[in-house]
């Protein structure tokens, strides 16, 4: 019986290293951003085989509070990686940038209503300007998606920086409904699970409904018997992803 219980082990660690095989975090280089006034935001860049003569889309990523920190390697652990796959980065080959919130800080307040962002949304905004000016970006085809707080962080760079996306995915997050007007014209994909016990689904379902006021036409897929993991589903869905990467501004 033991002999059959470390067997079991074994087929299921190695099973684990060939599903993960294709998506090494390796992949994503260690990067670091530092402002004039010397503040910083770590974060991780995924790069296309790229050569000077083309331009790539730019993913933004935004994880959850549980991965804030200063290792620059736990905003790496959901979501992110389904953009590393061989088969994504064959289909849909772009640059992605995950940043690390640090510990005690978030990318929106949760609220993101009024007022000067916060310092972490401050140096998000640098970096990715700073991103367009050196990368061979396609300036028309910039996504910002989230999950959780990186939910609440989409919705509240959208609302900050709305001239410049082409597309959203905020995963169980929300946003100042008030704002909806200011980012009707960007496609917008809204994730949540029904039994989130973290994050109401309420407050997802009232976006889609202010947004949709507003004139705008966004997707919203809420998952049955699902609680706060609801970025499971919505990252490993390919209809999401090719419906991500055909949105141009």
């Amino acid at each position: 019986m033991r002999l059959q219980a470390l067997l079991v082990v074994f087929m299921f660690l190695a099973q684990s290293f060939i599903n993960s095989a294709d998506c090494q975090p390796s992949l994503f280089s260690y990067e670091k951003y530092v402002n004039s006034s010397g503040d910083s935001l770590l974060y991780r860049k995924l790069s296309p085989d790229y050569d000077t003569m083309r331009k790539f889309p730019l993913v933004i990523f935004l994880h959850g509070a549980g991965e804030r920190g200063n290792d620059n390697q736990a905003q790496l652990k959901w979501g992110v990686m389904n953009f590393a796959t061989d088969q994504n980065m064959k289909l849909h080959p772009c640059f992605v940038i995950a940043p690390q919130c640090p510990v005690g800080m978030s990318w929106a307040g949760f609220s993101g209503k009024g007022g000067s962002p916060n310092k972490t949304m401050e140096l998000l905004i640098a970096l990715v300007q700073d991103l367009l000016k050196k990368l061979p970006v396609e300036t028309n085809r910039v996504y910002i998606t989230g999950l959780s707080m990186g939910g609440f962080g989409t919705f509240e760079l959208l609302t900050r920086q709305p001239e410049l996306f082409a597309a959203a995915v905020p995963v169980c997050g929300g946003g100042d409904i008030s704002k909806a007007n200011l980012i009707k014209h960007i496609p917008i994909w809204i994730f949540h699970g029904a039994e989130d016990p973290a994050v109401n689904p309420a407050l997802s379902f009232t976006m889609v409904e202010a947004l949709t006021k507003a004139g705008a036409h966004p997707g919203y897929t809420q998952y049955p018997e699902v609680g706060h993991f609801s970025w499971i589903a919505a990252y490993s869905d390919p209809l999401m992803m090719e419906w991500l990467f055909r949105q141009h501004k």
